[in-house]
């Protein structure tokens, strides 16, 4: 490996590159955590929304500005500081082009938000039609798909300088994975562009009268079950290749956690279809078809939870450890960088089970559209991810303003940490359990009034505004914390911790870096699990009252 790519200290304008994306998305975190807890306030149904503000409004907010731009904008961060520090400092084309991508996202973000908060887009985080947005909300959304295009593009051609400088050798492993969720994320995001410039957009604006909901939905899931993956592929970095290292351990094997991340990009993307096993209009074989694909994805998530555990036990064992689980014990529960994202993985066991369920056909049915799959949601994105996100800022943030992650803030984190699990426990079970007595997705509840069914809902509902109460405490601590650590903590060095490989002579196989190959295969992927949905739809679709097809 090139003496580049193991350089310290991320450069100061990378440094500053990186921090105004993570500003943004801390932002963010504080205005999807407020609109949160307000949610499950009024769920309890001892809380009213003041000056006119709908619960649908605060429900849009919570969802677009936590699930999309602070993850994006995080995501993005992350990963240009990842491949900053292990493939080399960015050079001034690649930082202009990140820049340039920066403005572009803040500027969509800022539109679509304004227009949220007018209560002119309140259509949720799905932004369904036939709910209709203001044509500035739509315009938003496409300035931050775009500026995340032009994220990537730095991120690619960061990547191919290094093979360019480095023939013949398999990139550094963090500027691998960058680059994978990278290429997933460009690949998905067409399905909503497409949906969003030629179908919601001139709708908005006017142009056209109707737009066909199911081929609207089909191209928002499209992209928005491999969104799920672009969420979680940063925290599996943080997993494979930080953690190893914060633990004093060394990474169990390069070329597994190669392999895995390239079966994510072939099985993530063609399986959007399993979100709509109840929609019509799409033949029950091809759903079944993407049902089938989505528990290829388990594949790779038990490699992952193979690959973690191998590395804890060997730390373990290193350190003395006999017994089955004796290992454990010899983990550094002391360590907040450790700690917070441990507690994402282990909350990812039961997220992973849900997930099995949503994707199952019969299983499905059962708790298909009701808050059993918000409930997975919190699982998934708004622990596993997060509070891996979390982990992840406790020493980046420091690493990148030249601060001290000091004792006071390490306890405080864990502290934060245990906070989020409570909370996470009784929010998320709760939606778990008021999805199997058949508690709506999105409803207030308030329009069932006294019916018997929603009764069985209260102490649910009383428990998720427990739940989300705790959860709330949480993002104040973790929001003061961010802010010691950019600002007011004393000043030194944070490692920029990368783990190494426990065979130092394994060199992971070029054919995982043979992108002809994996992308080749993702378009085949595409194309087959899609065309012919897509053409039925369209051939199918109603006649609209002035005589032209729905699209």
């Amino acid at each position: 490996m090139s003496t580049i790519a193991e350089k310290i200290k991320i450069d100061r304008l990378d440094a500053k590159l990186g921090m105004v994306h993570f500003y943004v998305a801390f932002i963010s975190l504080a205005i999807g955590g407020l609109a949160g807890l307000l949610q499950v306030l009024v769920r309890s149904g001892k809380f009213v929304l003041p000056a006119g503000i709908g619960y649908y409004q605060i429900l849009t907010i919570h969802g677009v500005v936590l699930a999309l731009v602070m993850t994006t904008f995080f995501i993005m961060g992350f990963q240009l500081m990842a491949v900053s520090r292990t493939a080399g400092t960015l050079t001034k084309k690649q930082r202009v082009t990140a820049w340039i991508g920066f403005w572009l996202m803040l500027l969509g973000t800022i539109m679509a938000s304004t227009m949220i908060l007018l209560n002119e887009a309140t259509v949720l985080y799905t932004f369904y039609a036939p709910l209709q947005a203001h044509a500035l909300f739509y315009i938003g959304l496409t300035l931050v798909v775009a500026g995340s295009w032009f994220g990537s593009a730095a991120i690619i051609m960061a990547y191919a300088a290094w093979r360019k400088n480095n023939p013949g050798q398999p990139s550094p492993l963090l500027t691998f994975m960058a680059l994978v969720n990278t290429l997933m994320w460009i690949v998905a995001t067409i399905g909503v562009a497409v949906t969003v410039l030629f179908q919601l957009l001139p709708w908005s604006l006017g142009l056209v009268e109707r737009v066909d909901v199911a081929i609207s939905r089909t191209l928002f899931w499209y992209f928005g079950h491999p969104l799920v993956y672009f969420w979680l592929l940063p925290a599996y970095m943080c997993w494979y290749v930080i953690i190893p290292k914060i633990i004093g351990g060394k990474i169990f094997s390069d070329s597994l956690a190669r392999l895995s991340f390239i079966l994510f990009l072939l099985f993530s993307i063609p399986v959007g279809l399993h979100h709509q096993l109840l929609e019509p209009g799409i033949d029950p074989a091809w759903k079944f078809l993407q049902v089938f694909l989505t528990f290829l994805v388990i594949i790779p998530s038990l490699m992952t939870a193979f690959s973690l555990f191998a590395t804890f036990e060997s730390y373990g064992r290193s350190k003395g450890a006999t017994g089955l689980f004796g290992w454990f014990k010899k983990l550094p529960w002391a360590d907040a960088r450790f700690v917070v994202p441990f507690i994402g993985m282990l909350s990812f066991i039961p997220a992973g089970a849900g997930g099995i369920v949503n994707a199952s056909h019969q299983m499905n049915q059962v708790v298909h559209n009701t808050i059993w799959v918000t409930g997975h949601f919190h699982l998934t994105l708004a622990t596993a991810v997060i509070l891996t996100f979390f982990g992840i800022s406790y020493w980046l943030i420091p690493h990148l303003t030249g601060r001290t992650f000091t004792k006071a803030m390490n306890k405080l984190a864990i502290i934060q940490g245990v906070f989020w699990a409570i909370g996470m426990t009784f929010m998320s079970g709760a939606m778990h359990g008021a999805g199997l007595l058949g508690a709506p997705r999105r409803s207030s509840f308030s329009e069932y009034g006294g019916a018997a069914q929603a009764a069985e809902w209260i102490p649910y509902q009383v428990a998720q505004a427990v739940g989300g109460s705790i959860l709330f405490i949480g993002i104040i601590l973790v929001l003061y914390i961010f802010i010691n650590l950019a600002f007011f903590a004393p000043k030194g060095e944070t490692e920029f911790p990368v783990g190494e490989t426990a065979n130092e002579t394994e060199k992971a196989p070029m054919v995982l870096e043979n992108w002809k190959l994996w992308l080749g295969l993702v378009a085949l992927l595409i194309l087959f699990a899609y065309t012919i949905p897509m053409v039925d739809l369209i051939q199918n679709a109603p006649i609209g009252s002035k005589g032209y097809k729905l699209w």
